[in-house]
Order: structure tokens, then C-alpha cells, then sequence
């Protein structure tokens, strides 16, 4: 029988993080990430399936934005219901405790032209996802796939506004919300920003 590793996921995860950081993601192995962690390969493989999991965690995002789609309230619009997603994520992924492990990951990410491109297409399917929820809701594909999009858009550029903000400290007039308010709030002033923009186009 498998002895049970408490947090096993994410000694893993953090493992990794220190030794892409130090060695270079090409130069880190599965084996190397779970002996830093002090676990067996075993245990590593039954929480990912390769070293990239680790960074993109499988269809965890993919299913909390489709679920939030689909709860939003029935009379919301596309972008109100993308607007929900957001505020999801925001509760469940993009929180203050985990902001640091998230900066090290995207830093990882921003130095390896493989993980950018994995990173672009796991983009890609989180918005053909969102399309697809959105249709579920009787709305058309043309609007769902435009909602779904410039929600993408929005995340993006909440993100970015995120990540440099510190506690305590001002955000800065291109963000547009206080330091101390979490990744829902931004995102949604982000998607505010962005609809803003296309009306003055």
C-alpha cells in the first residue's frame, strides 16, 4: 500500500520551482524534483504526468472556468458571466497566499521559449472552453467566442497588474485599483478597461 505524503502536490511543485531556477528547466529531471522534495518518483507521477504539469496543473483552471460560467446568474450577459469566471479564479487560484509560487512559476515560464509556447496554447484552450460554456447558455458562437476572448484579454492584463502589485503600496494609475484589492476586483476593472477601449475604437 502507497504511504500517504501530506501536501505531496505542491512540495513538488516548489521543488520544481527552486530547481528550474537554479538548474534550468531543461537541465531538471522528475527524479531530481522529487528527490529534492523527498518523495519517490511514484508519488510525483501519481500528481503529474511530466516536469510541464507541474507548471500548467492539468485542467484545473480550464474546469473552475467553465463551472463558474455555467453558475452564473441566468439573466447575466456573456461578459458578465466571463465576469463571474474571473471572480472565481480569483477566489481559488490567484490568491495572496499564493502570489509569490506564482510570479516564481511565470518567471520560469518567461525564460523557456518551450513553456511560452505551451503557456500560449493552454491560453488558447481555456478560451475555446469559455466559448463553449458560454454557448451551453444559449449564446450565439460569434458573441460567445468574442466574450470569451476579451475575457482572456482581460485576465491577461489583470494579471500583469497584479503580479506588480505589493501590499501597502499605491497601484499606479494604469491599474486602477488599490493595492490591497484581490485578483477578482482587478480583473473585473481590467474587463471594464477593455470594454472602455473597444467602444473608443
Amino acid at each position: 500500500m502507497a504511504r500517504w505524503e501530506p501536501n505531496a502536490a505542491q512540495r513538488l511543485a516548489n521543488a520544481a520551482l527552486d530547481l528550474f531556477a537554479e538548474r534550468g528547466y531543461e537541465n531538471t529531471t522528475v527524479i531530481d524534483i522529487a528527490q529534492r522534495a523527498g518523495l519517490g518518483k511514484t508519488t510525483f507521477f501519481r500528481h503529474f504526468q511530466d516536469k510541464r504539469e507541474v507548471l500548467f496543473g492539468g485542467g484545473t483552471m480550464d474546469e473552475l472556468l467553465v463551472e463558474a460560467i455555467a453558475a452564473a446568474a441566468p439573466a447575466a450577459t456573456p461578459l458578465q458571466a466571463v465576469g463571474h469566471a474571473l471572480d472565481a479564479a480569483g477566489a481559488q487560484v490567484f490568491t495572496p497566499a499564493r502570489r509569490a509560487f506564482i510570479a516564481r512559476r511565470q518567471a520560469v515560464i518567461d525564460a523557456n521559449p518551450e513553456l511560452r509556447e505551451r503557456e500560449a496554447l493552454k491560453n488558447l484552450a481555456l478560451v475555446a472552453s469559455m466559448t463553449e460554456a458560454l454557448k451551453r447558455r444559449g449564446t450565439p458562437e460569434l458573441t460567445a467566442r468574442v466574450a470569451a476572448e476579451l475575457g482572456a484579454l482581460a485576465s491577461g492584463v489583470a494579471f500583469e497588474r497584479w503580479s506588480r502589485m505589493t501590499a501597502g503600496d499605491e497601484a499606479g494609475d494604469d491599474v486602477g485599483a488599490a493595492a490591497g484589492d484581490g485578483f477578482g476586483a482587478i480583473a473585473r476593472q481590467a474587463l471594464a478597461d477593455v470594454q472602455a477601449s473597444m467602444a473608443s475604437c
